[in-house]
């Protein structure tokens, strides 16, 4: 991606999963992030929420861009039944999430806005993950053992619960995990500024 070399890649994430998945891309960025309110508005469609919050968390760079910022935003929403499932603040918030998750599929939706001084653009992505039906066992065993409290929809897929629960997905795995890699990839390609 010569094309990029005079640009500084930004990557506004504080979550060690994004990082990890942006550096599999085998490019050189640094890390920042901003203090953003995550509110929406409560009639917003739930599959339209994730890509209008990384909207708003590149909109809290806009004042402190240089010219050769490029800077990448996500979210992730986890639907199921037309409901979005938050980050959990308890063990019983977890286990109820989880619990609505079990037998049954979900969509987790990753919103990505890319931006530098002259450009935006700003995509979704989706997956469809089925989860087995679990038990009260393995549901407090993987709570108790991971401390999903970081996580939209109480879990990481690329933890054990990925393994024993989810048996089958439509989409991009890495999705779930917080980043659309591939459409990453496809869009900084093709980046002109």
């Amino acid at each position: 991606m010569d094309h990029l070399k005079h640009k500084n890649l930004i990557l506004a994430s504080k979550s060690p999963r994004r990082m990890e998945l942006f550096r599999g891309l085998g490019l050189d960025f640094t890390v920042a992030s901003r203090e953003v309110d995550e509110s929406f508005p409560q009639e917003m469609d739930p599959d339209k929420v994730a890509g209008f919050l990384a909207a708003k968390k590149a909109q809290a760079f806009e004042d402190s861009m240089t010219e050769n910022d490029l800077i990448v935003t996500s979210d992730t929403v986890v639907v199921v039944d037309g409901k979005i499932l938050n980050k959990p603040a308890t063990k019983a918030e977890a286990f109820e999430m989880l619990s609505a998750l079990s037998g049954t599929n979900h969509r987790v939706i990753t919103g990505v806005c890319m931006r530098d001084k002259h450009k935006k653009i700003s995509f979704d992505d989706l997956t469809q993950v089925y989860f087995r039906a679990m038990d009260e066992t393995e549901i407090n065993h993987y709570i108790d053992t991971f401390k999903p409290y970081d996580k939209a929809g109480a879990y990481g897929i690329q933890e054990w619960i990925g393994y024993i629960g989810v048996f089958k997905i439509v989409g991009s795995f890495y999705n779930v995990m917080g980043l659309p890699v591939h459409r990453i990839y496809e869009e900084l390609k093709k980046w002109e500024s």
